[in-house]
């Protein structure tokens, strides 16, 4: 099953695609928010939902604005290496501000005075269950509702060098999250996914969720031992090698057009502007 949102930026309205055709879920939700996901998401027959279409109209993130966005930084073993750094012993893990999650399409802005902003192309996993002191990984996976494409912005000058220690400086600016376009329940997923990025139509990034240094399962498990993980909630799992942080390509510009995709889940286009 997926789930879609579409309409203008804070008029998003709920749709489901299943079994070739999409449909409108807004006479059984309001959204695709925390309460609707704890309880499980849409469990009835999808033929008594009403067609809908898209229309041209805008594709919204396939999740409301959720409570909280947590990132896992150097989680693919090849962009650790490109980065310079030894494989982490455990997950790094960042906070990215909630209100920086936007449609797939949305124009990606750069910030006044930005040098060094880049992409990364991740596997975002959003939370359906509450997590807390899980006891094991294997307990993990039962608390998720969905995957989706996620870009982890980032602003490189402002994530190391004006950090102050952290990286939420550089991840947190407006714009810094396009995220879908589905939010595809784990029945309809098979792991490894293969991961890919382009700018401007030159290939960047060609990886598999199988280079993960901590599975999803694994994040999941550890990061409840620190936080209390809510329905709705988005985890961004790291990114595979092949970013401008390499040193290998440039950083984003005005005008640049950035575009991921991930094997199921869909493709997100963003333009960049300043």
């Amino acid at each position: 099953m997926r789930y879609l949102r579409v309409g203008p930026p804070g008029a998003e309205r709920p749709m489901l695609y299943a079994g070739g055709l999409l449909r409108d879920l807004s006479p059984v939700t309001r959204d695709i928010d925390a309460a609707f996901l704890a309880a499980g998401g849409f469990r009835g027959d999808p033929a008594v939902l009403p067609a809908a279409d898209l229309d041209g109209h805008r594709i919204g993130a396939p999740i409301a604005r959720p409570g909280v966005v947590l990132c896992v930084g150097q989680n693919y073993a090849a962009h650790a290496a490109e980065s310079g750094a030894a494989p982490p012993e455990e997950p790094i893990v960042f906070y990215k501000a909630p209100n920086t999650v936007v449609g797939p399409d949305d124009d990606i802005v750069i910030p006044p005075g930005a040098v060094r902003t880049d992409w990364e192309v991740e596997l975002g996993v959003v939370i359906g269950r509450t997590a807390r002191y899980l006891h094991n990984p294997e307990e993990a996976l039962a608390c998720v509702a969905g995957y989706v494409v996620s870009n982890d912005v980032s602003e490189r000058d402002y994530q190391l060098v004006r950090s102050g220690g952290q990286w939420s400086k550089g991840k947190s600016c407006e714009t810094f999250n396009p995220l879908g376009p589905w939010l595809v329940t784990p029945d309809e997923v098979s792991f490894p996914l293969r991961l890919r990025s382009w700018v401007n139509g030159a290939p960047r990034q060609d990886s598999s969720t199988a280079d993960m240094i901590f599975d999803v399962a694994y994040l999941i498990w550890h990061l409840s031992q620190f936080t209390v993980l809510e329905p709705g909630d988005l985890i961004n799992t790291g990114t595979p090698e092949g970013v401008a942080l390499s040193g290998r390509f440039p950083y984003l510009g005005a005008g640049d057009v950035v575009e991921l995709e991930i094997d199921g889940l869909g493709r997100q286009r963003s333009v960049v502007k300043a």
